[in-house]
């Protein structure tokens, strides 16, 4: 396997929340192992920090691991952290395209997209999309993604996400189970070298539905498709009562868990790894990762953030970009 020969894209995110200066200490505590290049307005980066403008994504690789490699993008105003400024929403979106310019031209391995604040994108761009993953759907030219959630000790991907939980079964259709699945399948297979994943498929009631003492959705929608993906060959399994999925004996059983709405997914991962969890867009032309947390407005400029999700995030897209050139 060998590894890119392109850096990685970091876009910037919310410039008044924590993505600025976790980009620094990254940077800091990667070196060149993981060879990427901040893109935003230099202004927005924490007093002091040692960087280095750069004018096209093949001058971050000469530059030693304590500078950070900054390729500007200029914003309307300055950032102050914890503090929100509008005018800043259109750069923060024109990044993120430009990012994804880069990638598909192959001048950038990876995108890795530091965290957004979605009411100021909508309020201040007029962004219509209902985040990231979405809006790289959107210029990517792809109908449907997958977000999956990765950490050492655990992957999983939730089949509906950010809807109100009265919704969900209502958005929980075969045909998206399916496509889900598949994506989910192919994603491992290709993106981390997995040659036969094996896939835990939770339900969506309590004991998956107890026969329909619990719910008809299991038996009716889930076991089906399960059952036919099966017979295809898949390594797959479910519906299995989700409250036994997540213990450290049944996650040896299975790659990736399946889980069919947000909280059933995230709450797991955020407990076996909260500050190592990677947020991984599966279904895209191009690798894709984020930290799994917020712009964190409230700490913002203080020195404290914790940078282990982007520094996870970095590392993983890096091997992502590996895997499909190696």
């Amino acid at each position: 396997m060998t590894a890119p020969h392109a850096p990685i894209a970091l876009s910037c995110g919310e410039p008044a929340g924590i993505g600025p200066e976790i980009a620094v200490k990254a940077r800091a505590i990667l070196g060149t192992e993981v060879p990427f290049f901040w893109m935003g307005d230099p202004r927005h980066l924490p007093p002091g920090t040692a960087s280095q403008v750069i004018h096209s994504p093949t001058e971050a690789l000469a530059l030693p691991g304590t500078v950070l490699p900054v390729l500007p993008h200029p914003f309307a105003a300055p950032a102050t952290p914890g503090q929100i400024t509008y005018a800043n929403a259109r750069g923060v979106v024109e990044v993120i395209a430009r990012c994804v310019s880069l990638v598909q031209q192959g001048q950038a391995s990876a995108l890795c997209t530091a965290p957004l604040h979605k009411k100021v994108l909508k309020d201040g761009a007029g962004f219509k999309f209902p985040g990231h993953t979405e809006y790289l759907a959107f210029l990517a030219g792809v109908e449907q993604v997958v977000m999956m959630l990765a950490a050492p000790a655990l992957r999983v991907v939730p089949v509906t996400i950010h809807i109100p939980i009265a919704e969900v079964p209502r958005a929980l259709t075969p045909a998206l189970l399916e496509q889900t699945i598949r994506l989910t399948e192919a994603g491992l297979r290709r993106d981390f070298g997995l040659k036969q994943p094996r896939l835990a498929v939770a339900g969506l009631n309590p004991h998956a539905g107890e026969g329909g003492a619990m719910g008809h959705e299991d038996a009716a929608i889930i076991a089906p498709v399960v059952a036919r993906l099966a017979a295809e060959g898949m390594a797959i399994r479910g519906p299995l009562p989700a409250d036994t999925l997540f213990h450290p004996r049944a996650r040896a059983g299975y790659d990736v868990a399946i889980c069919m709405y947000h909280d059933q997914a995230l709450i797991p991962i955020k407990t076996v790894d909260f500050d190592g969890g990677v947020n991984v867009t599966l279904g895209l032309p191009f690798v894709r990762t984020s930290p799994d947390h917020g712009t964190a407005l409230d700490i913002a400029g203080k020195g404290i953030a914790e940078p282990s999700s982007l520094v996870a995030a970095l590392r993983m897209a890096h091997q992502m970009a590996a895997a499909r050139t190696g």
